[in-house]
């Protein structure tokens, strides 16, 4: 059955896929469960059959980043990652001169180890720079955001969506792209963006780091205590009206025996001697004083570094998707499942006023967490789903494997740049290396793979499928040909176009997965080189630079940098449109038609 030239498995298709876009903008559902639910969607209703789902998990795009991750794993647990962004800086003059400095190491980086691992190590030695130079750390966490994006073009391993769309390439065509395929076009984009980032440097933000906010503790905790013959001894703090008060919150109390109560439930007794800590606004705090009859402690509990040898302070912000958008921590269960206690919370750089725990959490704002004595892996595991930690002190210690590590890399790209083996075959190999030789260890894997990126990553190749079989790409690239005339300059702009738009509101993964069967189909038709749609489809939806949700690097800088929801979109905008121009032009020049 036949409705406006698309069948029933057909219109299941585009309502799943219209669905996952939606979810995708309007909700905080994890990404990971939306491809979940719209994969399953796609099973139970037949568009895909089982084999069909099983083989998108079983395509070269999730081995290879699967076998990648343990490669990673090796690269950070040896310091082969730390050691390079150490070494390869140098120490910049200016502003100006800084910019290069960021952008030229970090491109070249992220073509080889992937955008995102490179600017997730690099976050604390960009701002110390920005530090020394007396300017704000978003004034070059943006270049290196940008810098990871472009240098990430450069080859398949450096972009999770190139490495999509050369498998969908290898299982139309059964042959192999180059890992270095997109060489040439992806330097000319990054040459380009890096003189265009200092040329506009003006266009970037100017936002206060949320530590300025965080630097001195004591200016908004307050330790009071208890006398012994207060009237609250003997009552739950609920009872004494010292849970909630004016201007902030109980986190903490530290008995005279040292015994520490952290969260404070309602019915926990008030005892002689209690230290009781506050945290909000302190001139409000301190009133307690005179209406409760408490006295000022003879010390502050905290440092910025160590609260004692147990406790610690970590500074982290709420990623988006996050259960904590729009609650605050008094109204969710987060500092009860974790055992962290909110201390403060800062929005652009600043920290807000008001009731810490009364304050309704939003995408990017940066939480200074008193946390329990646990590892910092423990902790980051316990809040990753709602969270993303920026003060991380691991510093990994540089030795042979660290050559090890680096000699593996060096090897697995020989391997397959030169087609000895195929791209999965050489990280795989790569993998079992980094293990055999223990740059790193089975134990410590988990934390380094990303199981919802294999997921996102499996449901893709599947969607490619069903949009493919159902016959929904052959009918929306006849209809955009029909609308954009038999072209193909104009029709091959056109795609690129609404598959630049598509990623910017849902990320780059899922546009190409989606598009590469659009685009394969229009080429067919208008019997055109394919390879001429395909690569301006790798190279268009990773020029998503304007919003945070496209970009996976500007997530990851977003909460470090204090920065607000459009502070991408001025300087983004303009590389943009030089960019996709640039694109269109060296597309048709190194793939003609």
């Amino acid at each position: 059955m036949m409705f406006l030239g698309l069948s029933f498995y057909a219109w299941i298709t585009v309502a799943t896929i219209a669905s996952v876009i939606i979810v995708m903008i309007r909700t905080r559902i994890p990404v990971e469960i939306t491809f979940l639910g719209a994969l399953t969607v796609l099973l139970v209703t037949g568009v895909v059959s089982e084999e069909e789902g099983m083989e998108g998990f079983a395509s070269e795009p999730v081995m290879v980043h699967a076998a990648f991750f343990v490669v990673i794993a090796g690269l950070i647990h040896t310091g082969a990652i730390y050691w390079l962004t150490q070494h390869v800086f140098g120490n910049p003059k200016n502003y100006r001169h800084a910019i290069y400095r960021v952008m030229v190491p970090v491109s070249i980086l992220s073509a080889l180890l992937n955008g995102i691992n490179v600017v997730a190590m690099t976050i604390d030695a960009v701002k110390i720079w920005a530090r020394r130079l007396s300017i704000s750390p978003s004034k070059l966490l943006v270049p290196l955001s940008c810098a990871a994006t472009m240098g990430g073009i450069c080859t398949l391993m450096g972009s999770t969506s190139n490495l999509v769309i050369a498998g969908l390439y290898a299982e139309k065509t059964g042959r192999l792209l180059g890992v270095f395929e997109p060489l040439l076009p992806g330097v000319v984009l990054t040459a380009i963006a890096t003189f265009l980032v200092v040329a506009l440097r003006r266009l970037i933000p100017n936002r206060e780091s949320p530590e300025i906010s965080f630097e001195t503790t004591s200016d908004y905790t307050v330790e009071l205590l208890v006398p012994t013959d207060n009237p609250a001894v003997g009552m739950t703090v609920a009872e004494a009206g010292l849970k909630n008060v004016k201007g902030g919150s109980l986190i903490e109390i530290v008995r005279f025996d040292k015994e520490i109560i952290m969260p404070v439930g309602d019915d926990e007794f008030i005892l002689g001697g209690d230290r009781l800590v506050f945290a909000g606004q302190i001139s409000d705090i301190l009133e307690l004083k005179r209406t409760n009859g408490l006295v000022a402690a003879d010390h502050h509990v905290y440092s910025i570094d160590e609260i004692d040898n147990n406790r610690k302070l970590r500074t982290a912000y709420v990623t988006f998707g996050s259960d904590l958008i729009g609650t605050s921590m008094s109204t969710n269960h987060f500092e009860r499942d974790t055992e962290m206690v909110l201390v403060a919370v800062a929005r652009g750089g600043k920290r807000v006023d008001g009731q810490p725990r009364e304050i309704r959490l939003q995408a990017g704002d940066s939480l200074l967490l008193e946390c329990p004595p646990k590892s910092d892996d423990q902790l980051e595991k316990a809040g990753r789903r709602n969270l993303a930690f920026f003060d991380s002190h691991f510093v990994p210690q540089t030795g042979p494997r660290t050559i090890t590590a680096g000699a593996i890399l060096v090897l697995m790209f020989v391997l397959s740049s030169f087609n000895i083996r195929p791209l999965w075959v050489s990280t795989m190999l790569a993998a079992a290396l980094m293990m055999a030789t223990k740059c790193c260890r089975m134990r410590s894997l988990t934390k380094y793979i990303e199981w919802d990126l294999l997921l996102i990553l499996g449901a893709t190749v599947v969607f490619s499928t069903a949009v493919t079989k159902t016959g929904v790409a052959a009918t929306l690239a006849t209809h955009m040909l029909r609308i954009c005339g038999q072209n193909p300059h104009v029709v091959l702009a056109a795609m690129c176009l609404l598959a630049l738009i598509t990623s910017e509101l849902v990320g780059r993964v899922g546009t190409s997965a989606i598009f590469f069967p659009i685009a394969w189909h229009e080429a067919a038709t208008l019997g055109c080189n394919p390879m001429t749609f395909i690569m301006g489809l790798m190279l268009t939806v990773n020029l998503s630079l304007v919003t945070p949700m496209g970009s996976t690097t500007n997530m990851l800088i977003f909460g470090p940098g204090g920065f607000r929801f459009g502070d991408f979109a001025r300087l983004g905008i303009c590389l943009q449109v030089v960019l996709f121009i640039t694109t269109f032009v060296i597309v048709n020049i190194l793939y003609p038609m």
